[in-house]
């Protein structure tokens, strides 16, 4: 009977206790594996920490297969590289790579949706360092019975992968869907079980791209890295200002230049305003890399402290290169391309609707400055 009592219960571990440690020590910075691209190491706080998993989200066709292939063929030069995709077939992935100019890396390339065949793959002593996996919302597990890409599927999915990376110490980077709001698709403990959530965004109409970070454990979250899409992929655009402001007129109305902080990166960027005569019973009021929410603060704070009328006008907002901004402190370059430009200093122009001014939509970015008296 005692010894019956000290065995543990059936069905039950044995409790151990935990081995406690004080806060005060020594801590070494995790080791990284660079991939020799100076923007995507920017994002990552340096590179790649083993056994780590990562999720790059974006639009679709924003560009986020040709980024991770061409990140899986710089780390193919010195480390043991797979790229496993559930979308495409090893025939597309080898024409991107020719594309790309990447046809002889040493890079190894798999199609598969099956979770427990891509286990047995990976699950080796002495396997893979770095795995691509395109995209989670492919994958499903066969010990579950719904479809592949709903919320119980892409847990499971990324759970198994994820404790298989830990186990190994291969860097994991996994795609994901995005919803029409931009967030990523699937349960959102995904983004609270991986290290690292990574944005890919830009506009279609723009050849620019940004790699934005909003989630790292091993480094600066809010980071951002400009890359540049062109017939040989994306390039890196080390100087992003300069680029941004390119093509900018000086002295041209509606448009004012913002200073702002991406994660530890000064940008300059232009905020470019348009004020128009409506033709209908409801003004437009169009974004394009702002909130839609924090316009229609300042068109009330311009008219109720500077009596500028905004009810009969389209309003239309850009922020230019595609760049999506998210700092207050843009508010006053918003305000200052919506102003007029005065022609003496600390005077607003009286109320008045713009549909009583004269010219066309396209000169009317500005309204005249206001004489005196």
């Amino acid at each position: 009977m005692g010894d019956a009592a000290s065995r543990p219960a059936l069905g039950r571990s044995a409790k151990r206790k935990l081995a406690l440690a004080p806060l005060k020590g020594s801590a070494q910075s995790p080791p990284r594996r660079i991939t020799g691209i100076g923007e995507f190491d920017r994002v990552t706080g340096g590179g790649l920490v083993p056994g780590s998993a990562l999720l790059i989200g974006g639009d679709p066709g924003i560009g986020k297969s040709t980024l991770l292939l061409q990140v899986a063929s710089a780390l193919a030069q010195t480390q043991a590289v797979v790229y496993i995709s559930g979308e495409e077939a090893i025939d597309q992935l080898r024409l991107r790579a020719e594309r790309l100019g990447l046809r002889d890396v040493p890079l190894q390339l798999a199609a598969a949706t099956s979770v427990g065949d891509i286990a047995a793959t990976l699950d080796a002593p002495r396997g893979a360092d770095i795995v691509v996996v395109d995209s989670v919302q492919t994958l499903f597990v066969d010990e579950l019975d719904s479809s592949p890409g709903t919320v119980a599927q892409v847990r499971a999915s990324a759970q198994v992968l994820i404790r298989l990376a830990k186990r190994h110490g291969f860097v994991l980077l996994l795609v994901g869907h995005v919803t029409k709001e931009g967030m990523i698709a699937g349960p959102k403990v995904l983004e609270h079980m991986v290290d690292t959530v990574l944005y890919f965004e830009g506009e279609r109409g723009h050849q620019f791209r940004i790699l934005r970070s909003v989630k790292n454990r091993f480094g600066p979250a809010d980071e951002i890295g400009v890359f540049e899409m062109s017939d040989a992929g994306l390039q890196e655009v080390p100087n992003p200002s300069a680029l941004f402001l390119a093509e900018r007129e000086r002295d041209v109305s509606g448009s004012a230049v913002f200073a702002g902080i991406e994660g530890s990166r000064p940008v300059l960027v232009e905020i470019q305003a348009l004020i128009a005569p409506t033709a209908f019973a409801t003004p437009r009021r169009a974004i394009v890399g702002w909130d839609g929410a924090r316009l229609a603060m300042i068109l009330a704070v311009l008219e109720a402290r500077c009596g500028m009328a905004f009810a009969t006008c389209d309003v239309f907002l850009n922020v230019a290169g595609g760049l999506r901004i998210a700092e207050p402190a843009a508010d006053l370059a918003v305000a200052a391309a919506l102003s007029p430009r005065p022609r003496w200093p600390g005077r607003c122009r009286r109320k008045r609707s713009c549909s009583a001014r004269s010219g066309s939509p396209a000169r009317s970015a500005r309204w005249p400055a206001p004489t005196p008296g």
